[in-house]
C-alpha cells in the first residue's frame, strides 16, 4: 500500500501503540511484515524504485505487489479503444494501421501521425521526433500491421481523442535496417522486441500507470521481486478458518497468479481473495473498534424535566419532523448510558441536522455538562454561533438582565478572536459558564480547557483527522460522548466500510416550509442560455429575493487557487472547453475576480448589490461580507466553496455554479443546499464550457435530474471510485482500496465483516494473528486512515 518515507511510523491506536482512553495493553502486540516492508531499492534497483516512489508513491515490496493490474489482454485480444476517456493516462493494446509524417514548418523536426485501431475504433497518435535519426527509428518502430503497447495521456483535438507522444512497446518485426546511434543497439532492439512478443503469447496485464512510469516497466519490476519470493517472506494475513472456509488460495500464490496469470481465468479467483483480504483487513480494525469503545465508560446525561431542554422544546416556532424524532430518541438514549455514545448523524442538505444536535447538546447541559461544537471553517463557526444563539433567545444569555431563568451561555473559539475575546471564550469555557462552545481547530489548542466536556459535535467530519477529532475528546475527565454530522449522504455500504465503527442515524425529510430546488445545466457557449440565466438571477433580486454565484478559483494577485477548505473537489476526468483547440491543461477556471468584473458589465444586473467571499480574505472581512448577505444588505455573492455547507440565509432562492464540471456530484448537492431554505423555490445553474456528448455534462444533467442526496450519493461513489468518496483525494493519498467496491461488493463487504467479528471475539488484540496485526498497522498508515475517519 502505498506510502511515502513517513508511511513507516503507525498511526495512533495501531497495534503496539497506547490505546484509547479505558482500553489497557498487557504488552506490545507481535506485528509480522515479513519482506513485504523491504524497501524497493534493494529489489528492483535505485534508479527503477526511484521512479516508481516519485510518479506511483510506490515504497516497499508490498506497496508493490498491491498495485494490482487494471486489465488483461489475452493474445490477440485488443484493447475497446471507445472506452477511452479524455484527460486519463492510458495504455492501450492496438494494431498500427496507418503511418504518416511530414517535416516540421517553423522549426527542427517532424510530425509523425500515426493512426492505430482495435478493429472498429481508430484513435490517432502523434509523435515529434527532433532530428532525422529519431525519425528512422520511429518509422522503423510504426509498421503498418504491427501490435504495441500505447501508454499516455488521453487528450481531446478538434473533437477527436488523441495520444500526444505516446510511450510505446512494440511487438513483431521492425521495418527497415536496424542501424544507427538512435536505435539503442539492434541487439536490445530485439531482445525487446521479444520480450512483448512473449508477453503478447500468453497474458499480457496492464497495470496503472503514468507518464514517468509505463505498464511495461511496473511488469518487468513485479516480475524481478516474485522471482525471489518464498512462502515465508509474504506473511498471510488471512487466518486459516477463514481462507478454510472460503477455499482460497495463500497470498502469495495469489499475487503470482494476479500478476502473471499462466492461463485465462487464471487470474479470478486470486483476485477474488485479494478483494476479500481487503474488506476482512478493514472491518477487523472497525471490529476491534467498537470492542475498544465497549470497555470505555461515560457519564450518562440524561436531562431535566424542567430543565433547558424542556424549554427549548417549547419554544419551538415548529414541530419537529417524524426523523428529528425519532433520531433525537437515539440520541437521548445514547446519552442516558454508561458507554459513550458513537454515533453518525447524516441526512439531506437542510433536513434539520442542527437542531438534533442542539437538543443533544442542551441535554447534555441540563445534566451538569458542556458541550463542544467542533466546526471545519470559520465561516461556518461563525455561522453555528448565530444559528444556537439565535434558535435558543433567552436560553443563551445566562448571567445578563434578560436571561431566563433556566439558561446557559454560547461561546465562540476561533483563531481569529482578538485577545480579549479570546480571554473571555477560554474563561466561559473553563469555567463552565458556557454549555456550549463553537469553535475551529482553535478549540483543540492546550490553552482551551472545559469543566466538564460531555458530548462532542463534530461537523463535516470528512474535514477533520482522526487525531484532531481525539484531540477534542482528550480534554474530558471521561470519555465524552461523540456525535458526528454530516451533510453528505452516505450509501449503506460506504458507512459499513468506511463508518463502521459508528451507530448509524439518518434523516431523510426536510422540514415544514423548505422549497424544492430546481437545476439547470447550462452551456457557457450558448449565449442566450447564459444571458437567460443573469436575467433570472435579476428577476429573483429584483423579487427581493439573494443569489450567489460560485466560483472555482480566486484569480486574486496572490494566485488563483483557492483558499485552505475551499475549492473543486471535481470527480470526473477533465475535458477541454469547446473550440479551444488546447489541452485541459490549458484551460483557465473562472475566478471571484473574473466573475465580479463580468456581473459589473453585464447589463441585465446593472445596480445589483455586489458581495466577494473567499477563503483568502481577513477573517474579520468574511464575517462582515457574510452578515451583510444574511442581513440582506447584498444582493449577489460571489464567492468560492467556502459557502459550501451550514450557511443559512433563507432569503437566497438563486444559485450559479461557473465551471460546474470541476466539483463533484455531492460538492454540487452541498452547494445548492445554499438555496431554497425559506418558503421560496430554489434554483440553481450548473454552467460548464463542456460540449453536450462530454461525460463531464451527463454528470451535471444527473445532478440536474434528482434532489435525492443518496442516490446522487451511489452515482458518486460510482463515478469517483472509493478513494477519493471515502477521502484519499482530500489527503493527497491514493486509495487503500485496490480492489474492493463499496457499491458492487456488498455481500463481500458483509461476509468479512461477519468474519472479522468472529475472530475478534476470541482475540481482540489480534496477538495470535500478528500477520493480521501486520496488515492493520499497514492500513492505519496516516494516509490510509481517512478510510476509516474520513480524515
Amino acid at each position: 500500500m502505498a506510502g511515502g518515507p513517513s508511511s513507516e511510523r503507525p498511526a495512533a491506536g495501531a497495534p503496539g501503540l497506547p490505546a484509547p482512553r479505558g482500553v489497557e495493553h498487557s504488552g506490545p502486540v507481535p506485528v509480522t511484515t515479513g519482506r513485504m516492508a523491504e524497501p524497493l531499492g534493494r529489489a528492483v534497483g535505485l534508479p527503477t524504485a526511484k521512479a516508481l516512489e516519485a510518479h506511483l508513491g510506490l515504497v516497499t515490496v508490498g506497496d508493490l505487489l498491491r498495485h494490482y493490474p487494471r486489465d488483461y489482454r489475452r493474445r490477440g485480444q485488443l484493447t475497446d479503444l471507445s472506452g477511452l476517456e479524455v484527460g486519463e493516462h492510458a495504455t492501450v493494446l492496438a494494431r498500427v494501421s496507418s503511418v504518416r509524417h511530414r517535416k516540421m514548418q517553423r522549426r527542427p523536426g517532424y510530425v509523425v501521425d500515426v493512426v492505430v485501431e482495435d478493429g472498429a475504433v481508430r484513435v490517432p497518435l502523434t509523435f515529434f521526433p527532433r532530428h532525422g535519426g529519431a525519425l528512422a527509428h520511429l518509422l522503423r518502430e510504426m509498421v503498418v500491421g504491427r501490435t504495441g503497447l500505447f501508454s499516455g495521456k488521453v487528450n481531446l483535438y478538434r473533437g477527436s481523442l488523441q495520444l500526444v507522444h505516446p510511450e510505446h512497446h512494440m511487438s513483431g518485426p521492425r521495418g527497415g535496417p536496424e542501424t544507427g546511434a538512435d536505435d539503442g543497439g539492434a541487439e536490445d532492439l530485439a531482445a525487446e522486441g521479444a520480450a512483448m512478443d512473449a508477453f503478447l503469447s500468453g497474458v499480457l496485464p496492464i497495470y496503472p500507470a503514468t507518464q514517468g512510469v509505463q505498464s511495461w516497466t511496473i511488469a518487468k519490476a513485479v516480475g524481478l521481486v516474485l522471482d525471489v519470493l518464498a512462502e515465508e517472506d509474504v506473511p498471510e494475513p488471512l487466518p486459516d478458518m477463514v481462507l478454510a472456509r472460503h477455499g482460497f488460495p495463500g497470498l502469495l500464490d495469489a499475487l503470482r497468479a494476479a500478476h502473471q496469470p499462466q492461463h485465462p481465468g487464471h487470474e479470478e479467483r486470486a483476485l477474488e481473495r485479494l478483494r476479500y483480504e481487503e474488506a476482512f483487513v478493514l472491518q477487523a480494525e472497525l471490529a476491534r473498534r467498537r470492542l475498544r469503545v465497549g470497555t470505555q465508560t461515560a457519564v450518562p446525561r440524561r436531562p431535566r424535566p424542567d430543565g433547558l431542554l424542556a424549554a427549548f422544546d417549547a419554544r419551538l416556532p415548529f414541530a419537529l419532523t417524524d426523523g428529528q424524532r425519532q433520531v433525537g430518541e437515539e440520541v437521548a438514549a445514547d446519552l442516558a448510558r454508561t458507554a459513550p455514545m458513537h454515533r453518525l448523524l447524516q441526512g439531506e442538505v437542510g433536513s434539520g441536522k442542527t437542531v438534533v444536535a442542539l437538543r443533544a447538546m442542551l441535554a447534555v447541559v441540563d445534566a451538569g455538562g458542556q458541550a463542544a461544537l467542533l466546526a471545519p471553517t470559520e465561516v461556518l463557526a461563525a455561522q453555528h454561533h448565530r444559528s444556537l444563539t439565535a434558535m435558543l433567545g433567552d436560553l443563551a444569555e445566562a448571567g445578563t438582565l434578560g436571561g431566563a431563568d433556566v439558561a446557559t451561555r454560547v461561546a465562540l473559539l476561533t483563531g481569529s478572536l482578538g485577545a480579549r475575546a479570546r480571554r473571555e471564550a477560554l474563561l466561559q469555557a473553563a469555567s463552565g459558564e458556557a454549555g456550549i462552545v463553537v469553535g475551529t481547530h482553535a478549540l483543540l489548542q492546550e490553552a482551551v480547557q472545559f469543566a466538564d466536556l460531555g458530548l462532542v459535535v463534530v461537523d463535516e467530519q470528512h474535514r477533520f483527522g482522526v487525531e484532531q477529532r481525539d484531540a477534542l475528546r482528550a480534554k474530558a475527565s471521561a470519555t465524552p460522548h461523540l456525535l458526528v454530522m454530516t451533510a453528505t449522504p452516505i450509501p449503506r455500504t460506504v458507512a459499513m466500510t468506511s463508518f463502521g465503527d459508528l451507530e448509524t442515524s439518518v434523516l431523510r425529510g426536510l422540514p415544514a416550509g423548505r422549497s424544492p430546488i430546481a437545476s439547470h445545466a447550462v452551456n457557457a457557449g450558448n449565449a442566450a442560455w447564459v444571458a437567460r440565466m443573469w436575467q433570472r438571477v435579476r428577476e429573483e433580486v429584483d423579487a427581493g429575493r439573494q443569489a450567489y454565484v460560485v466560483c472555482p478559483t480566486i484569480g486574486d494577485d496572490e494566485g488563483a487557487g483557492p483558499g485552505p477548505g475551499e475549492g473543486p473537489d471535481a470527480d470526473g476526468p477533465a475535458e477541454e472547453p469547446p473550440g479551444g483547440g488546447g489541452r485541459e491543461e490549458d484551460r483557465v477556471l473562472v475566478s471571484t475576480a473574473a466573475v465580479e468584473a463580468l456581473l459589473a458589465e453585464e447589463p441585465s444586473l446593472a445596480g445589483v448589490r455586489r458581495g466577494v467571499l473567499h477563503g483568502r480574505m481577513p477573517p474579520e472581512e468574511k464575517d462582515a461580507v457574510m452578515r451583510s448577505f444574511a442581513a440582506g444588505d447584498l444582493d449577489v455573492l460571489v464567492a468560492t466553496t467556502v459557502v459550501e455547507v451550514g450557511v443559512d440565509v433563507p432569503n437566497a432562492t438563486c444559485m450559479v455554479v461557473m465551471d460546474a464540471d470541476r466539483f463533484g456530484i455531492s460538492q454540487l448537492h452541498q452547494l445548492r443546499g445554499r438555496v431554497g431554505r425559506g418558503g421560496h423555490a430554489g434554483t440553481c445553474f450548473l454552467l460548464s464550457p463542456l460540449p453536450e456528448h462530454a461525460p463531464g455534462v451527463a454528470r451535471l444533467k444527473s445532478v440536474a435530474a434528482t434532489t435525492d442526496g443518496f442516490a446522487l450519493a451511489e452515482l458518486d461513489l460510482e463515478t469517483r471510485g472509493e478513494g477519493d468518496v471515502l477521502g484519499a483525494r482530500q489527503s493527497g493519498a491514493r486509495s487503500s482500496l485496490r480492489l474492493l467496491r463499496v457499491v458492487r461488493d456488498v455481500d463481500v463487504i458483509e461476509e468479512a465483516r461477519a468474519d472479522a467479528a468472529q475472530v475478534l471475539a476470541v482475540d481482540p488484540e489480534l496477538r495470535r494473528h500478528p500477520a493480521l496485526a501486520g496488515a492493520v498497522t499497514e492500513l492505519l498508515r496516516p494516509q490510509h486512515e481517512s478510510f476509516l475517519e474520513r480524515g
